[in-house]
């Protein structure tokens, strides 16, 4: 059975795999996500991310299946990515208050033993802000760390205050669009119930 890699250092995609119990790896790489182009569809560019991961580790392996993932906020064709200060944070926030924005997440799949066997998708979510006041936005900052999360929020936790609906998979706003995975994997004839413990 192929070893599953995931070439990320997000401690929640990693925590979302070991509550399913799936058996896997870890290899943070050091892909430097460029920013994002004007005119470059946000799609292309959290699959060129995604893929930019998993290839980065598939070539130090000889063996494995790399999963590499990238998501990123986007509103009137502005991606939002991890806001660099806390300011910057507070400005993403007042840009998605109120108002409906996406959520998008590359995934891509490298199999470390062929270099040409790769398979790319994304996911997309629609989430909905509730109208928030000055007060709540900065009760929300600092109960969470924004600098590490798209958008600078979350939709676990506290984001449960913040967000009014969504329209598509949840786990995507978490930032690894699971069933996702699973439907890729299977394309390969791999599932993710084969690694999970029994």
């Amino acid at each position: 059975m192929h070893t599953l890699i995931l070439a990320s250092s997000s401690p929640r995609r990693s925590a979302m795999l070991r509550e399913l119990g799936i058996i896997f790896e870890t290899m943070p790489g050091s892909f430097h996500e460029p920013p994002h182009a004007h005119g470059q569809s946000p799609r292309h560019y959290v699959k060129a991310n995604a893929r930019g991961k998993a290839l980065q580790a598939a070539t130090s392996l000889d063996r494995g299946i790399v999963i590499g993932a990238d998501t990123a906020v986007v509103i009137d064709g502005q991606v939002l990515g991890k806001p660099a200060s806390m300011d910057e944070a507070r400005r993403y926030l007042s840009i998605l208050n109120g108002r409906t924005h996406e959520v998008l997440t590359g995934i891509c799949l490298a199999d470390a033993s062929c270099t040409n066997r790769v398979l790319v998708e994304a996911a997309k979510t629609r989430v909905s802000f509730r109208s928030l006041n000055t007060h709540e936005i900065e009760c929300y900052l600092h109960r969470i760390d924004p600098l590490d999360k798209a958008g600078a929020y979350a939709i676990q936790g506290h984001g449960a205050l913040i967000v009014e609906r969504i329209s598509g998979c949840f786990y995507n706003v978490v930032g690894f669009p699971l069933a996702l995975l699973e439907t890729m994997l299977l394309q390969w004839g791999i599932s993710l119930f084969d690694y999970t413990h029994t």
